[in-house]
């Protein structure tokens, strides 16, 4: 189409000029794109080329060009875990200074803890214990109440610090006897205390059962004579529904006949007692912990040692 064939006319419908342009009858309408839209671009264009000359943008054979103002995104991660780290430090300091008790009746060294126990439990004993703290076969779960060493944040900072069976001389340390291997009990023997143990959380154990005579003969020194275990033994509770090996009778059976000798490593040389007090703090809040008498660890003051805020139930 030629310039004299063109010609601009208003278009009825929508009262806007067209070009002169038309393609098997339809006609091009004259709509140039708005003024600031037309800036924001220019400027846009502008803004892209300063951002190529200051900062790391055009590839090149072994990276990028480096930019005038010499930035990376390492030396950003630098300066950002520096000012981490110097946070960190200013509460590092007086968290190591605190006993459990201080840092319990103070929210921010609380939260300091909790925070701090948390990623390291993410990192140490996830792998074992699970990402929440679930626990396993053979793993303890630690968001309930049901502890074979204690549940105060002294113990759990003992259990912690030193492991067990770790081989440490400090180590939590017990041994429940193979029953069956090393033929303590007959096979009908083990098949009755079992019977009798698995009765007991479901209320249908009684002492007229063969079961308890062997029960009190063999297992009630540890686990005590009503069932419900002895921390001073690692001896779990087994008038409850919470076992650590598997509660079906083929289980149970397993663990009398066998014994079982699971083994904690000692954390406190790995990770330091900052580590690991944050750590016993934060498994202390998980849900179970308990309200602790004992001594504190750093001060030695006799005081209940309660938490200030109610993270988890």
């Amino acid at each position: 189409m030629t310039d004299e064939h063109r010609k601009v006319e208003v278009d009825e419908i929508s009262g806007v000029n067209t070009t002169g342009h038309e393609w098997d009858g339809l006609k091009e309408l004259n709509n140039p794109l708005p003024r600031w839209w037309v800036w924001v671009f220019v400027a846009c264009c502008i803004w892209g080329a300063w951002y190529w000359v200051i900062y790391p943008s055009w590839p090149i054979p072994g990276g990028a060009t480096k930019g005038t103002s010499g930035y990376t995104q390492y030396d950003e991660l630098k300066a950002s875990q520096a000012e981490i780290i110097k946070r960190q430090e200013a509460y590092l300091d007086k968290f190591d200074k605190s006993s459990f008790e201080d840092v319990m009746k103070d929210p921010e060294l609380y939260s300091f803890a909790v925070a701090g126990g948390s990623a390291a439990f993410k990192d140490n004993c996830a792998t074992c214990h699970g990402t929440g703290a679930e626990g396993g076969k053979g793993y303890p779960n630690l968001n309930d109440d049901d502890w074979l060493w204690g549940g105060t944040i002294n113990d759990i900072y003992t259990t912690i610090s030193y492991g067990i069976r770790s081989g440490h001389e400090e180590a939590r340390s017990s041994q429940m006897p193979a029953f069956g291997k090393d033929s303590i009990l007959k096979k009908e023997e083990i098949e009755q205390v079992v019977d009798y143990v698995l009765g007991l959380s479901e209320g249908k154990s009684n002492e007229a059962m063969p079961g308890y005579a062997i029960f009190q003969s063999n297992c009630a020194s540890c686990h005590g004579a009503d069932a419900k275990g002895g921390r001073d033994f690692g001896a779990p509770n087994l008038s409850d529904a919470i076992w650590l090996y598997g509660g079906t009778k083929d289980e149970v059976t397993n663990t009398v006949y066998n014994a079982h000798a699971g083994v904690m490593p000692t954390w406190q040389a790995r990770l330091g007692d900052s580590t690991v007090r944050q750590l016993a703090i934060y498994v202390h809040q998980l849900g179970g912990g308990e309200k602790d008498e004992t001594k504190s660890v750093q001060t030695g003051v006799q005081s209940p040692v309660e938490s200030p805020v109610q993270v988890s139930e």
